[in-house]
């Protein structure tokens, strides 16, 4: 497995982001199979594992923790803090509390379910309107101090936050949602990120199954799965957003690769300091995914996909539009 760096946090090229699979897309997944899905992706090489005390609540950390036990020194562990989640019932209260004195109690109940004894990179789940963001970095200063987190990062910030925050604590990495259905970061956030020694996480890479190629007009998904809600899955919208994915297949079938594979190399491309968290639940995908790292996109390859990208309108916004009104601030 390729390495990248995100600031100086060495990880590989392509992480794992675990929350569907215990949340998001439908029921939760079988608790053992998903054990001996991310000790086997650690065994293809995979050190960065992607987890949230809002996966669940809780129980989506509980699991990385005890599949990453064996391992925990030769893997680095992301986790994020921000929303307002009760720590004794983990009931959603609705809204952000990035209140430094929640962010310590938060850190110390993650701490516990990924039973370890350091956070490597904690992030900012959404920025809280309601708290300035040098007193979060200044709180994540403290944590880091105490050898409790060993990273910062922040997760749909604005540029002008995350230079607010850098000031304070220097921030190792930036997840957002990037992928070639969702190219928003490229305006201004890549090159704060660059002038900044910013390392960027890209969640959803995949545009939420869409771009595996395996999900048509028809599909239907679970009552829980959170696709039901978002504009650009909707069955109209959905009809014409697979035009890009069956341009994006013809091009994978002339690399002998899939579209899957040739979303993650594209994103892989456009910067040394990407790292992909494509998700999943099962093995083959698993293997699939990680042959992106290898798959050579060349200058005339990157090119074309430009060319079907400068010519593609995607249909339907990423999110809920309430959701998207705690991004970008």
């Amino acid at each position: 497995m390729k390495t990248r760096k995100l600031g100086t946090l060495e990880v590989s090229a392509l992480g794992l982001g675990c929350m569907g699979m215990s949340a998001a897309y439908g029921p939760a997944a079988d608790k053992a199979d998903m054990i001996k899905l991310m000790r086997f992706a650690y065994d293809q090489g995979v050190t960065l594992f992607d987890t949230a005390e809002a996966y669940g609540p809780f129980v989506n950390e509980e699991l990385v923790g005890e599949a990453l036990t064996p391992i925990r020194d030769k893997v680095v562990i992301a986790t994020k803090f921000g929303f307002d989640i009760d720590l004794k019932t983990g009931e959603r209260r609705g809204g952000t509390n990035s209140r430094p004195e929640h962010i310590r109690a938060v850190a110390e109940a993650s701490l516990k379910r990924l039973r370890t004894d350091r956070i490597d990179l904690f992030y900012q789940h959404r920025v809280d309107p309601a708290v300035p963001i040098e007193d979060v970095a200044g709180i994540i200063k403290e944590l880091i101090s105490e050898g409790k987190v060993k990273h910062f990062g922040m997760s749909e910030a604005g540029v002008a936050t995350i230079r607010k925050a850098h000031a304070v604590q220097p921030v190792t990495a930036l997840q957002s949602e990037y992928s070639l259905f969702t190219r928003d970061p490229e305006a201004e956030l890549l090159p704060v990120l660059e002038e900044l020694g910013i390392g960027f996480v890209p969640f959803t890479p995949l545009g939420a199954g869409l771009l595996t190629g395996k999900i048509d007009e028809s599909k239907t998904f679970d009552a829980t799965d959170f696709r039901n809600l978002v504009p650009r899955f909707n069955p109209e919208a959905r009809k014409s957003n697979l035009a890009l994915v069956a341009a994006i297949t013809s091009i994978a079938d002339h690399k002998r690769s899939t579209p899957a594979q040739v979303a993650l190399a594209w994103l892989l491309a456009q910067k040394p300091w990407i790292a992909p968290i494509p998700g999943t639940t099962k093995q083959h995908r698993l293997e699939e995914n990680l042959g992106s790292v290898d798959l050579e996109l060349t200058p005339s390859d990157l090119a074309e996909i430009g060319a079907v990208l400068t010519n593609f309108d995607v249909v339907g916004e990423r999110l809920p539009e309430s959701v998207l009104k705690m991004t970008g601030l």
